[in-house]
């Protein structure tokens, strides 16, 4: 029975309902001759005739062995056509893709990229987890963002630089920049120290700044919140103040820091040797693109 073939089983369907080999084979956009050879190796291979074929215009009848190969078959082609049209889907994008994020990515990339993945495939399932651990894993995601490279087996592409800034209070410091001297000392609010966080605090104290933290939150909106109500200045990263609008609140001034420390950077991961569906490959292709204009300079800036 391994030698029966959905193409037997499609011959055998399409000559019970027409009646005839020869309108079956107009059917199916075959010659008759090639129907004959199907039907004869599904009769090899089940052991036995599957049709009488009386001859002259009187039409085929199913032999008994024929009835049942045929009602398991129907099964089978039903299957097959379920099959068929499941792959027709997934090559069109339909299925689920998991995304691993965190906040300011959340907030400024991903609408972008799962705006224009549903423009694209409506039908697709995109499911969306935000944390941001101090060694993340990829685990069962399709792609992580993350401010870094990360351990194991994983590839990358970096989506880009993401340069730190300084939020204060207005009237806090005279407007351009700010010398990292000039934080010495100072009250400022903070992310938790995990992610980039240490690294850049490290990269102020090389340069001469060692504010006093006097608040920390890995919540953006909160720490924007305290630099309004003038509990300190908060050095993030463009991406984040951006994904706040800081640019609109007259409570708020932006500065650029003298000397910059260096930037975070912003990375999209997926698990190494991964056959992408093409709703991951898409998406990658789309955050890549919209990571390309944030990476523009803001028209203030």
């Amino acid at each position: 029975m391994t030698d029966v073939e959905l193409r037997h089983l499609a011959a055998m369907n399409a000559i019970a309902e027409e009646g005839s080999f020869g309108r079956a084979a107009a059917r199916l956009g075959y010659t008759q001759s090639t129907v004959s050879q199907q039907i004869a190796a599904l009769e090899k291979a089940v052991g036995g005739p599957v049709f009488d074929r009386p001859g002259g215009p009187k039409p085929v009848r199913i032999t008994p062995l024929g009835s049942v190969v045929l009602d398991q078959g129907r099964e089978l082609l039903a299957k097959g056509q379920a099959l068929s049209d499941a792959v027709d889907r997934f090559q069109a994008g339909d299925g689920r893709i998991d995304i691993g994020t965190f906040q300011s990515v959340s907030n400024v990339i991903l609408p972008s990229v799962v705006s224009r993945l549903r423009d694209e495939f409506p039908n697709c399932d995109i499911r969306l987890s935000e944390e941001e651990p101090d060694q993340p894993q990829i685990g069962d995601l399709d792609l992580l963002f993350y401010d870094g490279p990360i351990d194991g087996d994983v590839e990358h592409v970096k989506l880009f630089d993401d340069p730190y800034l300084l939020v204060a209070a207005a009237g806090t410091f005279p407007e351009g920049a700010v010398s990292l001297e000039q934080l010495d000392n100072q009250p400022m609010v903070a992310w938790p120290l995990t992610c980039d966080q240490p690294g850049m605090e490290q990269a102020l104290a090389r340069g001469g700044a060692r504010p006093r933290v006097v608040f920390r939150t890995a919540v953006n909106d909160t720490l924007l919140s305290m630099v309004r109500a003038g509990l300190g200045s908060a050095a993030l990263p463009r991406l984040a103040i951006r994904g706040a609008d800081v640019a609109s609140d007259s409570r708020l001034r932006i500065h650029e820091l003298r000397p910059p420390v260096p930037p975070r950077t912003i990375y999209l991961h997926w698990r190494a040797g991964r056959t992408h569906s093409p709703l991951a490959r898409r998406a990658i292709e789309i955050a890549i693109e919209v990571a390309t204009e944030l990476a523009l300079p803001p028209a203030n800036a």
